[in-house]
Protein backbone atom coordinates (compact mmCIF):
# COMPACT_ATOMS: atom_id res chain seq x y z
CA UNK A 1 0.00 0.00 0.00
CA UNK A 2 1.50 3.55 -0.75
CA UNK A 3 2.30 5.05 2.16
CA UNK A 4 1.28 8.69 1.52
CA UNK A 5 -2.04 8.93 -0.22
CA UNK A 6 -4.15 11.70 -0.63
CA UNK A 7 -8.13 10.13 0.03
CA UNK A 8 -11.50 11.21 0.12
CA UNK A 9 -14.62 10.36 1.94
CA UNK A 10 -17.39 8.26 -0.12
CA UNK A 11 -20.16 10.01 -0.02
CA UNK A 12 -23.71 8.58 2.32
CA UNK A 13 -21.11 6.07 3.92
CA UNK A 14 -20.94 6.63 7.59
CA UNK A 15 -22.42 4.57 9.38
CA UNK A 16 -22.58 3.70 13.53
CA UNK A 17 -22.58 0.17 15.50
CA UNK A 18 -25.69 -1.45 15.74
CA UNK A 19 -27.72 0.11 19.32
CA UNK A 20 -26.59 -1.96 22.15
CA UNK A 21 -23.78 -3.55 20.28
CA UNK A 22 -20.45 -4.25 22.22
CA UNK A 23 -17.30 -4.24 20.32
CA UNK A 24 -15.58 -7.58 20.50
CA UNK A 25 -12.11 -6.56 19.20
CA UNK A 26 -10.72 -6.68 16.36
CA UNK A 27 -10.81 -8.83 13.09
CA UNK A 28 -8.40 -11.12 12.60
CA UNK A 29 -6.36 -10.08 10.12
CA UNK A 30 -6.58 -13.14 7.89
CA UNK A 31 -10.01 -12.87 7.90
CA UNK A 32 -11.24 -12.87 4.21
CA UNK A 33 -13.21 -9.70 3.00
CA UNK A 34 -15.12 -9.49 -0.23
CA UNK A 35 -16.65 -6.00 -1.24
CA UNK A 36 -19.23 -4.99 -3.84
CA UNK A 37 -17.70 -1.52 -5.50
CA UNK A 38 -20.28 0.59 -7.21
CA UNK A 39 -19.20 2.73 -10.22
CA UNK A 40 -21.07 5.56 -11.61
CA UNK A 41 -23.20 5.12 -14.77
CA UNK A 42 -21.19 5.70 -18.30
CA UNK A 43 -22.36 8.29 -20.73
CA UNK A 44 -23.12 6.67 -23.78
CA UNK A 45 -24.58 8.89 -26.92
CA UNK A 46 -24.70 5.72 -28.98
CA UNK A 47 -27.78 4.37 -27.41
CA UNK A 48 -30.93 6.02 -25.81
CA UNK A 49 -31.43 6.73 -21.59
CA UNK A 50 -34.03 5.50 -21.36
CA UNK A 51 -36.61 8.76 -20.54
CA UNK A 52 -40.01 7.56 -22.06
CA UNK A 53 -40.30 5.07 -19.18
CA UNK A 54 -41.48 7.47 -16.77
CA UNK A 55 -44.26 9.27 -18.56
CA UNK A 56 -47.84 8.56 -17.21
CA UNK A 57 -49.71 7.62 -20.13
CA UNK A 58 -48.94 3.91 -20.74
CA UNK A 59 -49.10 4.97 -24.85
CA UNK A 60 -46.09 7.18 -24.75
CA UNK A 61 -43.67 4.45 -23.03
CA UNK A 62 -40.98 2.97 -24.30
CA UNK A 63 -38.53 0.31 -22.54
CA UNK A 64 -34.89 -0.34 -23.17
CA UNK A 65 -33.96 -3.78 -23.31
CA UNK A 66 -31.06 -5.02 -21.26
CA UNK A 67 -28.65 -4.63 -23.81
CA UNK A 68 -29.71 -1.31 -24.59
CA UNK A 69 -29.61 -0.59 -20.48
CA UNK A 70 -25.91 -1.79 -19.96
CA UNK A 71 -25.34 0.66 -23.21
CA UNK A 72 -26.21 3.81 -22.05
CA UNK A 73 -25.57 3.10 -18.41
CA UNK A 74 -23.58 0.14 -18.02
CA UNK A 75 -20.01 1.37 -16.36
CA UNK A 76 -17.00 2.96 -18.53
CA UNK A 77 -14.16 0.52 -18.82
CA UNK A 78 -11.75 3.08 -18.21
CA UNK A 79 -13.55 3.42 -14.47
CA UNK A 80 -13.48 -0.04 -14.02
CA UNK A 81 -10.11 -0.30 -15.20
CA UNK A 82 -9.56 2.31 -12.79
CA UNK A 83 -10.78 0.32 -9.66
CA UNK A 84 -8.69 -2.54 -11.16
CA UNK A 85 -5.92 -0.34 -10.43
CA UNK A 86 -6.65 0.47 -6.76
CA UNK A 87 -7.06 -3.10 -6.12
CA UNK A 88 -3.46 -3.60 -7.40
CA UNK A 89 -1.94 -1.57 -5.62
CA UNK A 90 -3.49 -2.08 -2.21
CA UNK A 91 -3.12 -6.29 -2.91
CA UNK A 92 -6.53 -7.09 -3.15
CA UNK A 93 -7.94 -9.50 -5.80
CA UNK A 94 -10.45 -8.83 -8.17
CA UNK A 95 -13.11 -11.63 -7.80
CA UNK A 96 -16.14 -9.94 -10.51
CA UNK A 97 -15.88 -6.89 -13.01
CA UNK A 98 -19.93 -6.87 -14.14
CA UNK A 99 -19.94 -3.45 -16.18
CA UNK A 100 -23.82 -3.73 -16.67
CA UNK A 101 -24.41 -3.92 -13.03
CA UNK A 102 -21.48 -1.34 -12.24
CA UNK A 103 -20.29 -3.37 -9.78
CA UNK A 104 -16.66 -4.79 -9.25
CA UNK A 105 -16.43 -7.29 -6.63
CA UNK A 106 -13.06 -7.16 -4.71
CA UNK A 107 -11.61 -9.44 -1.94
CA UNK A 108 -8.72 -9.88 0.32
CA UNK A 109 -8.00 -9.99 3.89
CA UNK A 110 -8.68 -7.74 6.66
CA UNK A 111 -5.49 -6.59 6.83
CA UNK A 112 -5.40 -5.25 3.75
CA UNK A 113 -9.57 -4.73 3.20
CA UNK A 114 -9.51 -2.13 6.28
CA UNK A 115 -6.81 0.24 4.94
CA UNK A 116 -7.48 0.22 1.09
CA UNK A 117 -10.82 2.31 2.38
CA UNK A 118 -9.80 3.78 5.34
CA UNK A 119 -11.63 2.31 7.76
CA UNK A 120 -11.22 -0.21 10.99
CA UNK A 121 -12.47 -3.71 10.77
CA UNK A 122 -14.03 -4.69 13.87
CA UNK A 123 -16.11 -7.74 15.31
CA UNK A 124 -19.05 -6.80 17.34
CA UNK A 125 -21.95 -9.01 19.64
CA UNK A 126 -25.29 -7.83 19.85
CA UNK A 127 -28.57 -9.74 20.82
CA UNK A 128 -28.98 -11.45 17.82
CA UNK A 129 -25.29 -12.75 17.70
CA UNK A 130 -22.19 -11.27 16.17
CA UNK A 131 -21.26 -9.59 12.86
CA UNK A 132 -18.27 -7.64 11.31
CA UNK A 133 -18.85 -3.99 11.54
CA UNK A 134 -16.81 -0.73 11.11
CA UNK A 135 -17.33 2.70 12.16
CA UNK A 136 -17.31 6.41 10.75
CA UNK A 137 -17.12 6.95 6.35
CA UNK A 138 -15.64 4.98 3.78
CA UNK A 139 -12.39 6.83 2.23
CA UNK A 140 -10.50 6.33 -0.99
CA UNK A 141 -7.81 7.45 -3.63
CA UNK A 142 -8.78 10.94 -4.77
CA UNK A 143 -8.37 9.77 -8.12
CA UNK A 144 -11.65 7.54 -7.33
CA UNK A 145 -13.53 10.15 -6.21
CA UNK A 146 -15.75 11.06 -9.30
CA UNK A 147 -15.79 7.43 -10.22
CA UNK A 148 -17.02 5.14 -6.47
CA UNK A 149 -20.71 5.58 -5.79
CA UNK A 150 -20.56 3.22 -3.22
CA UNK A 151 -18.83 0.53 -1.16
CA UNK A 152 -20.65 -2.28 0.32
CA UNK A 153 -19.89 -5.17 2.14
CA UNK A 154 -17.11 -4.34 4.71
CA UNK A 155 -19.88 -4.23 7.36
CA UNK A 156 -22.00 -7.69 7.31
CA UNK A 157 -24.78 -6.44 9.93
CA UNK A 158 -28.43 -7.70 9.04
CA UNK A 159 -29.84 -5.12 6.76
CA UNK A 160 -33.68 -6.30 6.32
CA UNK A 161 -36.21 -7.74 7.86
CA UNK A 162 -38.93 -10.20 6.69
CA UNK A 163 -42.26 -8.11 6.72
CA UNK A 164 -44.50 -11.55 7.32
CA UNK A 165 -46.39 -12.70 10.29
CA UNK A 166 -47.20 -16.43 11.09
CA UNK A 167 -49.54 -18.14 12.90
CA UNK A 168 -49.93 -22.03 12.89
CA UNK A 169 -53.10 -22.99 11.48
CA UNK A 170 -53.87 -25.50 14.36
CA UNK A 171 -53.83 -22.25 16.69
CA UNK A 172 -55.97 -19.64 14.90
CA UNK A 173 -58.87 -18.26 16.44
CA UNK A 174 -61.21 -15.61 16.93
CA UNK A 175 -59.04 -12.21 18.56
CA UNK A 176 -59.12 -11.67 21.87
CA UNK A 177 -60.96 -8.38 23.47
CA UNK A 178 -62.14 -5.71 21.84
CA UNK A 179 -60.36 -3.07 19.74
CA UNK A 180 -57.31 -1.81 21.65
CA UNK A 181 -57.00 1.83 20.14
CA UNK A 182 -59.03 3.95 17.68
CA UNK A 183 -57.03 2.29 14.90
CA UNK A 184 -57.08 -0.86 15.94
CA UNK A 185 -59.26 -3.57 13.73
CA UNK A 186 -62.47 -4.04 15.35
CA UNK A 187 -63.14 -7.56 17.14
CA UNK A 188 -64.49 -10.57 15.11
CA UNK A 189 -63.43 -14.28 13.99
CA UNK A 190 -60.09 -14.72 12.48
CA UNK A 191 -60.43 -16.07 8.98
CA UNK A 192 -57.96 -17.63 6.31
CA UNK A 193 -58.17 -16.96 2.74
CA UNK A 194 -56.54 -18.66 -0.01
CA UNK A 195 -54.48 -16.23 -2.52
CA UNK A 196 -56.58 -16.89 -5.04
CA UNK A 197 -59.74 -16.36 -2.63
CA UNK A 198 -58.26 -12.87 -2.19
CA UNK A 199 -57.35 -11.92 -5.62
CA UNK A 200 -61.11 -13.02 -6.65
CA UNK A 201 -62.29 -10.39 -3.63
CA UNK A 202 -59.92 -7.69 -5.43
CA UNK A 203 -61.53 -8.07 -8.90
CA UNK A 204 -57.90 -9.41 -10.45
CA UNK A 205 -58.06 -10.69 -13.70
CA UNK A 206 -59.14 -14.20 -14.22
CA UNK A 207 -58.08 -15.19 -17.52
CA UNK A 208 -54.90 -13.85 -17.27
CA UNK A 209 -52.44 -16.34 -15.54
CA UNK A 210 -48.83 -13.81 -16.20
CA UNK A 211 -47.90 -16.61 -19.19
CA UNK A 212 -44.81 -15.53 -20.48
CA UNK A 213 -44.01 -13.27 -17.39
CA UNK A 214 -41.54 -13.80 -15.16
CA UNK A 215 -41.66 -12.71 -10.87
CA UNK A 216 -38.32 -11.90 -9.21
CA UNK A 217 -38.30 -12.52 -5.62
CA UNK A 218 -35.63 -11.14 -3.59
CA UNK A 219 -34.99 -13.21 -0.61
CA UNK A 220 -32.64 -12.67 2.12
CA UNK A 221 -32.31 -15.68 4.29
CA UNK A 222 -34.37 -18.65 4.19
CA UNK A 223 -35.05 -21.50 1.66
CA UNK A 224 -37.62 -23.34 -0.50
CA UNK A 225 -38.63 -26.76 -0.89
CA UNK A 226 -40.09 -28.47 -3.91
CA UNK A 227 -42.22 -31.17 -2.10
CA UNK A 228 -43.95 -28.70 -0.47
CA UNK A 229 -44.59 -26.05 -3.62
CA UNK A 230 -46.07 -29.16 -4.81
CA UNK A 231 -48.14 -30.39 -2.27
CA UNK A 232 -49.33 -26.86 -1.47
CA UNK A 233 -50.64 -26.00 -4.90
CA UNK A 234 -51.85 -29.96 -5.64
CA UNK A 235 -54.26 -28.84 -3.09
CA UNK A 236 -55.17 -25.78 -4.89
CA UNK A 237 -56.00 -27.78 -7.60
CA UNK A 238 -53.81 -25.13 -9.93
CA UNK A 239 -50.51 -26.19 -11.71
CA UNK A 240 -47.52 -25.07 -9.81
CA UNK A 241 -44.96 -22.36 -11.44
CA UNK A 242 -41.85 -22.66 -12.73
CA UNK A 243 -39.92 -22.18 -10.03
CA UNK A 244 -36.01 -21.38 -10.29
CA UNK A 245 -33.25 -20.19 -7.13
CA UNK A 246 -30.39 -18.16 -8.60
CA UNK A 247 -27.80 -17.84 -6.45
CA UNK A 248 -26.26 -14.33 -5.62
CA UNK A 249 -23.22 -13.18 -3.73
CA UNK A 250 -22.54 -17.59 -2.62
CA UNK A 251 -26.13 -17.75 -0.76
CA UNK A 252 -28.11 -20.14 -1.53
CA UNK A 253 -31.89 -21.67 -0.98
CA UNK A 254 -31.25 -23.01 2.93
CA UNK A 255 -34.57 -24.15 4.42
CA UNK A 256 -33.98 -23.97 8.40
CA UNK A 257 -37.73 -24.58 9.64
CA UNK A 258 -41.09 -22.84 9.80
CA UNK A 259 -40.31 -20.01 12.06
CA UNK A 260 -37.50 -18.74 10.20
CA UNK A 261 -37.24 -17.07 7.21
CA UNK A 262 -38.78 -20.31 5.08
CA UNK A 263 -41.73 -18.95 5.87
CA UNK A 264 -41.41 -15.52 3.84
CA UNK A 265 -39.83 -17.55 1.02
CA UNK A 266 -42.66 -19.87 0.72
CA UNK A 267 -45.53 -16.88 1.48
CA UNK A 268 -43.67 -15.01 -2.14
CA UNK A 269 -43.68 -18.17 -3.99
CA UNK A 270 -47.52 -19.91 -3.01
CA UNK A 271 -49.23 -15.90 -3.14
CA UNK A 272 -47.64 -15.12 -6.74
CA UNK A 273 -47.91 -18.30 -7.99
CA UNK A 274 -50.87 -19.05 -7.05
CA UNK A 275 -52.51 -16.03 -8.60
CA UNK A 276 -50.36 -15.91 -11.54
CA UNK A 277 -49.48 -19.58 -12.17
CA UNK A 278 -48.24 -18.96 -15.49
CA UNK A 279 -45.41 -16.92 -15.09
CA UNK A 280 -42.35 -18.33 -14.02
CA UNK A 281 -41.13 -17.43 -10.55
CA UNK A 282 -37.18 -16.76 -10.30
CA UNK A 283 -35.94 -16.56 -6.41
CA UNK A 284 -32.68 -14.41 -6.02
CA UNK A 285 -31.09 -15.64 -2.67
CA UNK A 286 -28.27 -13.29 -1.13
CA UNK A 287 -27.28 -12.81 2.35
CA UNK A 288 -28.75 -10.69 4.30
CA UNK A 289 -26.14 -7.59 3.95
CA UNK A 290 -26.70 -4.10 2.20
CA UNK A 291 -24.42 -5.41 -0.28
CA UNK A 292 -25.97 -8.67 -0.35
CA UNK A 293 -29.79 -6.89 -1.16
CA UNK A 294 -28.04 -4.42 -3.49
CA UNK A 295 -26.35 -7.25 -5.38
CA UNK A 296 -29.78 -9.07 -5.49
CA UNK A 297 -31.44 -6.50 -6.79
CA UNK A 298 -29.15 -5.48 -9.27
CA UNK A 299 -28.60 -9.39 -10.24
CA UNK A 300 -32.33 -9.34 -11.07
CA UNK A 301 -32.75 -6.15 -13.30
CA UNK A 302 -29.47 -7.38 -15.28
CA UNK A 303 -30.92 -10.94 -15.74
CA UNK A 304 -30.82 -11.73 -19.44
CA UNK A 305 -31.64 -15.72 -18.78
CA UNK A 306 -34.89 -15.15 -16.48
CA UNK A 307 -35.84 -11.71 -17.82
CA UNK A 308 -38.13 -10.91 -14.80
CA UNK A 309 -40.89 -8.45 -15.70
CA UNK A 310 -41.79 -7.57 -12.02
CA UNK A 311 -39.50 -7.65 -8.54
CA UNK A 312 -41.62 -8.36 -5.14
CA UNK A 313 -39.24 -7.26 -2.16
CA UNK A 314 -40.82 -8.89 1.12
CA UNK A 315 -37.82 -7.56 3.24
CA UNK A 316 -36.66 -4.09 4.63
CA UNK A 317 -36.03 -1.92 7.51
CA UNK A 318 -36.31 1.75 8.88
CA UNK A 319 -34.43 4.39 6.76
CA UNK A 320 -32.63 5.12 9.53
CA UNK A 321 -31.12 1.65 9.57
CA UNK A 322 -29.24 2.65 6.28
CA UNK A 323 -26.47 4.35 5.00
CA UNK A 324 -27.06 7.04 2.07
CA UNK A 325 -25.30 5.24 -0.19
CA UNK A 326 -27.11 2.35 0.06
CA UNK A 327 -30.11 4.20 -0.28
CA UNK A 328 -29.03 5.59 -3.27
CA UNK A 329 -27.61 2.97 -5.05
CA UNK A 330 -30.84 0.94 -4.59
CA UNK A 331 -32.87 3.84 -6.01
CA UNK A 332 -30.57 4.25 -9.05
CA UNK A 333 -31.06 0.60 -9.06
CA UNK A 334 -35.02 1.00 -9.37
CA UNK A 335 -34.93 3.70 -11.81
CA UNK A 336 -32.68 1.39 -14.30
CA UNK A 337 -35.68 -0.85 -13.29
CA UNK A 338 -37.98 1.34 -14.68
CA UNK A 339 -35.96 2.12 -17.87
CA UNK A 340 -36.81 -1.73 -18.83
CA UNK A 341 -39.88 -1.75 -18.07
CA UNK A 342 -39.87 -3.45 -14.91
CA UNK A 343 -42.65 -3.13 -12.21
CA UNK A 344 -41.28 -3.26 -8.28
CA UNK A 345 -43.20 -3.78 -5.39
CA UNK A 346 -42.34 -3.88 -1.65
CA UNK A 347 -44.00 -4.43 1.52
CA UNK A 348 -44.29 -1.58 3.72
CA UNK A 349 -43.19 -2.93 6.91
CA UNK A 350 -45.64 -4.60 9.66
CA UNK A 351 -44.74 -2.47 12.87
CA UNK A 352 -46.83 0.65 12.27
CA UNK A 353 -45.59 4.15 11.84
CA UNK A 354 -42.67 3.54 14.00
CA UNK A 355 -41.11 1.00 11.72
CA UNK A 356 -39.63 -1.34 14.69
CA UNK A 357 -37.42 1.72 16.05
CA UNK A 358 -37.79 2.61 19.39
CA UNK A 359 -37.22 6.33 19.27
CA UNK A 360 -40.63 7.65 19.61
CA UNK A 361 -40.46 9.29 16.18
CA UNK A 362 -41.99 7.92 13.13
CA UNK A 363 -40.40 6.11 10.42
CA UNK A 364 -40.87 4.54 7.26
CA UNK A 365 -39.24 0.75 5.92
CA UNK A 366 -36.73 1.28 2.97
CA UNK A 367 -36.99 0.36 -0.09
CA UNK A 368 -40.48 1.05 0.37
CA UNK A 369 -39.84 4.57 0.35
CA UNK A 370 -37.93 4.60 -2.86
CA UNK A 371 -39.97 6.82 -4.84
CA UNK A 372 -39.58 4.43 -7.38
CA UNK A 373 -41.14 1.24 -5.96
CA UNK A 374 -44.81 0.60 -5.78
CA UNK A 375 -45.09 1.19 -1.82
CA UNK A 376 -47.70 -2.36 -0.36
CA UNK A 377 -49.12 -1.45 2.98
CA UNK A 378 -51.82 -3.52 4.84
CA UNK A 379 -55.57 -3.83 5.24
CA UNK A 380 -57.81 -6.42 7.49
CA UNK A 381 -60.65 -8.39 5.46
CA UNK A 382 -63.81 -8.48 7.31
CA UNK A 383 -66.07 -11.07 5.46
CA UNK A 384 -66.14 -14.79 4.09
CA UNK A 385 -64.28 -15.89 0.93
CA UNK A 386 -67.20 -14.73 -1.33
CA UNK A 387 -67.78 -11.44 0.00
CA UNK A 388 -65.88 -8.18 1.71
CA UNK A 389 -68.05 -6.52 4.35
CA UNK A 390 -65.49 -4.14 5.32
CA UNK A 391 -61.81 -3.67 4.72
CA UNK A 392 -60.07 -1.21 6.99
CA UNK A 393 -56.21 -0.42 8.14
CA UNK A 394 -54.32 -3.75 9.50
CA UNK A 395 -53.68 -2.79 13.26
CA UNK A 396 -54.05 -5.51 15.32
CA UNK A 397 -51.58 -3.79 18.15
CA UNK A 398 -50.84 -4.55 20.47
CA UNK A 399 -48.38 -7.12 19.87
CA UNK A 400 -50.15 -7.86 16.49
CA UNK A 401 -48.67 -5.91 14.08
CA UNK A 402 -49.89 -3.13 12.14
CA UNK A 403 -49.06 -2.04 8.49
CA UNK A 404 -45.97 1.14 8.10
CA UNK A 405 -46.50 3.92 6.06
CA UNK A 406 -45.91 7.72 6.85
CA UNK A 407 -43.45 10.42 5.43
CA UNK A 408 -39.74 9.59 4.08
CA UNK A 409 -36.93 11.44 5.95
CA UNK A 410 -34.81 10.97 2.94
CA UNK A 411 -37.08 11.09 0.13
CA UNK A 412 -38.50 14.53 -1.60
CA UNK A 413 -41.95 14.27 -2.37
CA UNK A 414 -42.37 12.79 -6.00
CA UNK A 415 -43.97 14.56 -8.74
CA UNK A 416 -46.64 11.84 -9.40
CA UNK A 417 -47.54 12.45 -5.57
CA UNK A 418 -47.79 15.99 -5.82
CA UNK A 419 -51.58 16.01 -6.23
CA UNK A 420 -52.65 13.34 -3.56
CA UNK A 421 -52.27 15.61 -0.43
CA UNK A 422 -49.46 14.08 0.88
CA UNK A 423 -49.61 15.52 4.70
CA UNK A 424 -46.62 16.72 6.91
CA UNK A 425 -44.43 14.24 8.78
CA UNK A 426 -45.40 13.63 12.32
CA UNK A 427 -42.16 14.57 13.60
CA UNK A 428 -40.92 17.71 14.31
CA UNK A 429 -40.27 19.72 11.51
CA UNK A 430 -43.44 18.83 9.84
CA UNK A 431 -41.22 17.54 6.56
CA UNK A 432 -43.50 16.80 3.48
CA UNK A 433 -41.70 14.31 1.31
CA UNK A 434 -42.37 11.27 -0.20
CA UNK A 435 -45.68 9.69 0.94
CA UNK A 436 -45.89 5.74 2.16
CA UNK A 437 -47.56 3.72 0.93
CA UNK A 438 -49.07 3.69 -2.67
CA UNK A 439 -51.41 0.94 -2.41
CA UNK A 440 -52.50 -1.92 0.42
CA UNK A 441 -54.16 -5.23 0.23
CA UNK A 442 -54.63 -8.17 2.80
CA UNK A 443 -52.21 -8.20 5.29
CA UNK A 444 -53.72 -8.82 8.90
CA UNK A 445 -52.85 -12.57 10.00
CA UNK A 446 -56.14 -12.62 11.14
CA UNK A 447 -57.64 -12.59 7.67
CA UNK A 448 -54.33 -13.94 6.70
CA UNK A 449 -53.32 -16.33 3.81
CA UNK A 450 -53.69 -20.03 3.84
CA UNK A 451 -49.75 -21.49 2.94
CA UNK A 452 -47.62 -24.31 3.61
CA UNK A 453 -43.95 -24.12 5.17
CA UNK A 454 -42.26 -27.18 5.90
CA UNK A 455 -44.52 -29.55 5.62
CA UNK A 456 -46.65 -27.21 8.05
CA UNK A 457 -49.99 -25.73 7.60
CA UNK A 458 -49.58 -21.85 8.32
CA UNK A 459 -51.96 -18.89 7.64
CA UNK A 460 -49.50 -16.22 7.44
CA UNK A 461 -49.96 -12.57 7.05
CA UNK A 462 -47.84 -8.79 6.97
CA UNK A 463 -47.39 -6.36 3.99
CA UNK A 464 -44.93 -9.36 3.04
CA UNK A 465 -48.13 -10.90 1.20
CA UNK A 466 -49.32 -7.99 -0.73
CA UNK A 467 -46.07 -7.19 -2.51
CA UNK A 468 -45.78 -10.82 -4.47
CA UNK A 469 -49.77 -10.15 -4.56
CA UNK A 470 -49.32 -7.53 -6.37
CA UNK A 471 -46.80 -8.52 -8.35
CA UNK A 472 -49.13 -11.26 -9.93
CA UNK A 473 -51.48 -8.80 -10.55
CA UNK A 474 -49.11 -6.59 -12.32
CA UNK A 475 -47.72 -9.87 -14.40
CA UNK A 476 -51.60 -10.54 -15.90
CA UNK A 477 -52.16 -6.86 -16.59
CA UNK A 478 -48.48 -7.63 -18.62
CA UNK A 479 -49.68 -10.26 -20.31
CA UNK A 480 -53.34 -8.51 -21.34
CA UNK A 481 -51.82 -5.01 -22.37
CA UNK A 482 -49.29 -4.30 -25.67
CA UNK A 483 -46.69 -3.11 -23.14
CA UNK A 484 -45.44 -4.10 -19.72
CA UNK A 485 -46.69 -1.23 -16.85
CA UNK A 486 -43.05 -1.07 -15.86
CA UNK A 487 -42.69 2.17 -13.38
CA UNK A 488 -46.46 1.70 -12.48
CA UNK A 489 -47.18 4.98 -9.65
CA UNK A 490 -47.09 7.77 -12.22
CA UNK A 491 -50.21 5.79 -14.17
CA UNK A 492 -52.09 4.81 -10.64
CA UNK A 493 -51.61 8.35 -9.38
CA UNK A 494 -53.22 10.06 -12.60
CA UNK A 495 -55.82 6.95 -12.90
CA UNK A 496 -59.62 7.49 -11.91
CA UNK A 497 -60.45 6.99 -8.41
CA UNK A 498 -62.33 4.29 -9.31
CA UNK A 499 -59.35 2.66 -9.66
CA UNK A 500 -59.08 1.70 -6.72
CA UNK A 501 -61.49 0.95 -2.94
CA UNK A 502 -61.12 3.92 -0.55
CA UNK A 503 -59.99 2.31 2.66
CA UNK A 504 -60.82 5.02 5.05
CA UNK A 505 -60.93 3.39 8.70
CA UNK A 506 -58.45 2.68 10.85
CA UNK A 507 -54.62 3.90 11.87
CA UNK A 508 -50.91 3.21 12.00
CA UNK A 509 -50.39 5.11 15.33
CA UNK A 510 -49.11 8.15 14.25
CA UNK A 511 -51.01 8.50 11.02
CA UNK A 512 -55.06 7.65 10.25
CA UNK A 513 -56.84 6.43 7.55
CA UNK A 514 -58.61 9.36 5.58
CA UNK A 515 -60.58 9.77 2.17
CA UNK A 516 -57.98 10.01 -1.00
CA UNK A 517 -54.45 9.31 -0.08
CA UNK A 518 -53.44 8.49 3.47
CA UNK A 519 -50.37 7.34 5.20
CA UNK A 520 -51.82 4.04 5.89
CA UNK A 521 -53.18 2.61 2.77
CA UNK A 522 -51.96 4.83 0.56
CA UNK A 523 -54.35 4.99 -2.61
CA UNK A 524 -56.28 2.13 -0.77
CA UNK A 525 -56.84 -1.74 -2.45
CA UNK A 526 -56.96 -1.59 -6.11
CA UNK A 527 -59.43 -3.01 -8.17
CA UNK A 528 -58.14 -5.20 -10.95
CA UNK A 529 -60.20 -5.09 -13.54
CA UNK A 530 -60.48 -1.13 -13.45
CA UNK A 531 -57.24 -0.77 -13.06
CA UNK A 532 -56.59 -3.12 -16.36
CA UNK A 533 -59.19 -0.87 -17.86
CA UNK A 534 -57.65 2.55 -16.80
CA UNK A 535 -54.24 1.15 -18.24
CA UNK A 536 -56.14 -0.05 -21.35
CA UNK A 537 -57.13 3.53 -21.99
CA UNK A 538 -53.96 4.75 -21.76
CA UNK A 539 -52.35 1.56 -23.73
CA UNK A 540 -50.79 1.18 -27.24
CA UNK A 541 -53.17 -1.15 -29.35
CA UNK A 542 -50.56 -3.52 -30.42
CA UNK A 543 -46.97 -3.56 -32.14
CA UNK A 544 -42.91 -3.19 -30.38
CA UNK A 545 -43.93 -3.04 -26.99
CA UNK A 546 -39.88 -3.25 -25.95
CA UNK A 547 -37.70 0.41 -25.65
CA UNK A 548 -36.95 2.89 -23.61
CA UNK A 549 -38.22 5.14 -19.68
CA UNK A 550 -38.93 8.49 -18.47
CA UNK A 551 -37.54 11.13 -16.38
CA UNK A 552 -37.43 10.39 -12.33
CA UNK A 553 -39.21 12.61 -10.16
Amino acid sequence: MPTEETRVEVSGSARRELPGAQLIGELHPDELVEVTVRVRPGVSAAAPAGSAAFTTNLADRRYLTREELRTSRGADPADIAAVRSFAADHGLEVVEADPAQRKVVLAGPARSVGPAFGVRLQRYAYAQGTYRGRVGTVTIPAALGGIVEGVFGLDDRPQGDPHFRAVPLEEQRAPRGAARDAGAAPAGPAISFTPPQVAHLYDFVPAATGKGQCIALIELGGGLRRRDIAAYFAALGIPAPKVVAVSVDGARSNPTGPNGADGEVMLDIEVAGAVAPGAAIAVYFAPNTDRGFLDAVTAAIHDTVNRPSVISISWGGAESRWTGQAMQAMDQAFQDAARVGLTVLCAAGDNGSGDGVTDGLAHVDFPASSPHVVACGGTRLIGSPATINEERTWNDEPGGGATGGGISDVFDLPTYQAGAAVPASANPGGRVGRGVPDLAGDASPASGYAIRVDGQKMVVGGTSAVAPLMAALVVQLNQQLATPVGFLNPLVYAAPSSTFRDITSGGNGAYTARPGWDACTGLGRPDGAALLAALRAGAPTGGDTGASPGTAS
